[in-house]
């Protein structure tokens, strides 16, 4: 599978936002509409700091 989990990592704190997310779209400055599996959708305000697809790991930071 090609799903991925969603993270804010602030000050070396890793904190889980969603899993299994299979869609992420831009949702106006700085959000994201986060989508998994199972069609749950969460939108986030954050900037992406770092993504890890052979992990299935992406990293957001509070905007």
């Amino acid at each position: 599978m090609c799903e991925a989990n969603v993270y804010f990592r602030d000050n070396g704190e890793e904190e889980l936002i969603m899993e299994s997310v299979d869609m992420m779209e831009p949702d106006g400055d700085d959000a994201w509409r986060l989508t998994d599996l199972f069609g749950e959708q969460k939108t986030v305000q954050g900037r992406v700091r770092e993504m890890n697809l052979v992990d299935h790991r992406i990293f957001l930071e509070r905007s």
